[in-house]
Parts: structure tokens; C-alpha cells; sequence
């Protein structure tokens, strides 16, 4: 049996859940895996669950490309500054943001105000594999995605560094991930 995704026995999730005083904020490019890693982690910590995109959506009453389209990004990154903001206010166990939300220096500065943030990532043929399943990606219908993708990274790498925590997702088991992060999350408390 490959042990490469076992599950950590060394990390103590209540322990850890305890001691964490703030919302855990996962930050990083479309595809990392922020929403689908962002529920396990709730849960093996006891904790709620929130996507900030959503919670967009809701309160525009339109999806995020159709914001994108009617009103432009600088439009979008306002409205999406005051939703994080509320979340975090309202005191959330794990918030899933959008791929720009970090990158905007007060948004970022509300989180690690805040928050924890844990800046998710993986190598460029993850992203482009997992972001090719949707087209519902504004940034992406512009162009060929793997240019915008290695052009994203790179412009919003020294943003997603100031994270308090980072972690490589890779393409294997989003459990595998929980883990890392729990482990990172352990050493940082």
C-alpha cells in the first residue's frame, strides 16, 4: 500500500480545531481545489463551510461571469471585498475565495488581519486540466488558457506568498491535502 496518502495519524484535529481562534481563509489560483478541499477541511475540523463566490452570487442574484461581463473585474473585486468581509466577520471555519480575491491588497490585508490564509497550490498541467472541466471561468475566455494560467501565477505568486500558511495540492487525493494543511495549520498554532 502507498503511504504517500495516508492519512496523518500525528495530527490531533480537535487539538487543532481548539486552538484555532479565526476563520481558516484557503487562497490561491482557479483549479487548486479551494472549494472541494475547503469542505473536507471543515469537516475534519468540526467546522462550517462557506465559498465566497457563492455567497457573491447570492447577493448579486447573478453568477460571477455575468458580474464579470455587465460591470468589469474592478466592479466584481468591490462587491467581492465587501462579501469576504462579512464572512469573516460572521466568524466562518473555512472560506473558499475566488483566485483574485488575494491579490487585491486590502481584501488581503483584511484576511491576515482576520484570518489564517492558506495559499493553495499545484503544478500548471493540474490547473489547466481541472479548469478545463467548466467553462464558467471569466478570466479564461479571453485566450488560451494555459498562457493566462502561467501568466496568472506568476503576477499573483508574490500576493498568494504573504499567506501565513502554503501548501501544495498536487493532483492526488484531496484527503491527502486536509492533511498537509492540518499539519502546516498544527505547526503554525
Amino acid at each position: 500500500m502507498n503511504n504517500a496518502h495516508k492519512p496523518s495519524e500525528t495530527v490531533d484535529r480537535a487539538g487543532i480545531a481548539s486552538r484555532l481562534d479565526r476563520p481558516l481563509v484557503l487562497v490561491g489560483l482557479m483549479g487548486v481545489g479551494k472549494t472541494s478541499i475547503g469542505r473536507r477541511l471543515a469537516g475534519a475540523l468540526g467546522r462550517d463551510f462557506v465559498d465566497a463566490d457563492e455567497e457573491i452570487e447570492k447577493a448579486a442574484d447573478r453568477s460571477v461571469s455575468e458580474i464579470f461581463e455587465e460591470h468589469g473585474e474592478a466592479y466584481f473585486r468591490d462587491g467581492e471585498r465587501r462579501v469576504i468581509a462579512r464572512l469573516l466577520e460572521e466568524g466562518h471555519g473555512v472560506i473558499a475565495t475566488g483566485g483574485g480575491a488575494f491579490v487585491d491588497p486590502e481584501t488581503r490585508a483584511l484576511v491576515l488581519e482576520k484570518g489564517v490564509a492558506v495559499w493553495l497550490d499545484c503544478d500548471l498541467d493540474t490547473l489547466v486540466e481541472r479548469t478545463s472541466r467548466r467553462n464558467t471561468r471569466p478570466l479564461l475566455k479571453t485566450g488560451d488558457p494555459r498562457e493566462i494560467l502561467v501568466n496568472l501565477k506568476e503576477q499573483r505568486g508574490p500576493a498568494y506568498a504573504e499567506a501565513q500558511i502554503h501548501v501544495v495540492t498536487g493532483d492526488g487525493p484531496h484527503d491527502a491535502a486536509v492533511n498537509r494543511i492540518l499539519e502546516e495549520l498544527a505547526a503554525w498554532l
